[in-house]
């Protein structure tokens, strides 16, 4: 290593480079400082500390928070190369421990979290207590995205969401789930059997968000059909989705199985859906699965034994 290269890396702490990724991904100090639960000062002191170290800015500062410099978005790429490496050796040498235990870094768009992964994941840490999972509830693109940017280790999602994008990636699969439309009480399509969801489109919806996989599949199934949706108040939940649709504010598509989950939706019903897109693969998304640190590895390995996976 040259004297500059040295230099360089003595110019360069770790706890810098996990607060300056914390406020990037927060878009704030004050909120990177709450989530680290450190001054919001001694956050700032860092920051410059770091942006005189490396001799030019990092972050344009407002009133609304924070946005990257070109710098300070290639700072960014690195500083999580750098921290995905240190988790990555931490779990490898947890091998050397006894029993499996260590950190993994997981995000799932939410029909994985309502579905499956609460009693797969409960079954997991039964089993081994030692480990920790960060768990974090995104849309499937996102997730996609953490996973290449090395905010993740594992992602969990609509294996059609990594498109062009997701080419980087490995996938494994993991389960299958299938779409329905939900209807309220009394409405004119509560009778019906499986049905094509051009058949909905003459009816009020409630909606996800419009980025979520299931929104996206809808609005290009009603865009071949030559309709548009008609789509009345859109929400973030599933649970949220249901209450709406009970008090008759529209029909909503959301997987069977977390309809047939949800407390409270019993006087609404349930429509299989014809479309080839309403049927689902759910996967498992990685860098590289097999440098993945060991406690990720014996999860996926977990994951991907469950009884019901790939059957659900």
């Amino acid at each position: 290593m040259k004297h500059t290269e040295r230099s360089f890396a003595r110019r360069i702490d770790l706890t810098s480079l996990q607060l300056f990724v914390a406020v990037c991904e927060t878009g704030s100090i004050g909120k990177a400082a709450e989530r680290e639960f450190i001054a919001a000062s001694a956050v700032s002191k860092r920051l410059a500390d770091l942006e005189a170290a490396l001799d030019t800015p990092l972050l344009h500062r407002h009133a609304r928070g924070v946005d990257l410099t070109p710098a300070g978005q290639s700072l960014l790429h690195h500083a999580r190369s750098v921290l995905f490496g240190l988790e990555k050796m931490q779990g490898e040498l947890s091998e050397y421990a006894e029993g499996v235990r260590g950190h993994v870094r997981m995000h799932a768009s939410i029909s994985a979290v309502v579905q499956f992964l609460p009693d797969d994941l409960g079954r997991f840490i039964g089993q081994h207590p030692q480990v920790k999972i960060d768990l974090e509830e995104h849309l499937s693109g996102e997730v996609v995205r953490a996973v290449q940017e090395g905010a993740a280790d594992l992602g969990v999602c609509n294996a059609q969401a990594l498109g062009e994008t997701g080419g980087t990636l490995q996938l494994r699969p993991y389960r299958h789930d299938e779409l329905a439309l939900v209807v309220p009480e009394g409405h004119p399509l509560r009778g019906r059997g499986a049905m094509p969801f051009a058949d909905a489109l003459d009816f009020d919806h409630v909606g996800l968000h419009a980025n979520s996989s299931i929104a996206l599949a809808m609005h290009q199934a009603a865009a071949r059909a030559g309709r548009a949706i008609r789509l009345r108040i859109r929400i973030t939940g599933l649970d949220a989705m249901c209450r709406m649709i009970d008090n008759g504010l529209g029909v909503g598509v959301m997987p069977l199985r977390a309809f047939q989950l949800m407390r409270g939706a019993a006087r609404l019903t349930a429509i299989a859906l014809q479309d080839d897109w309403a049927r689902r693969d759910i996967s498992l998304v990685a860098r590289d699965f097999d440098t993945l640190p060991v406690t990720a590895r014996a999860l996926v390995e977990h994951l991907q034994a469950t009884p019901d996976a790939l059957a659900a």
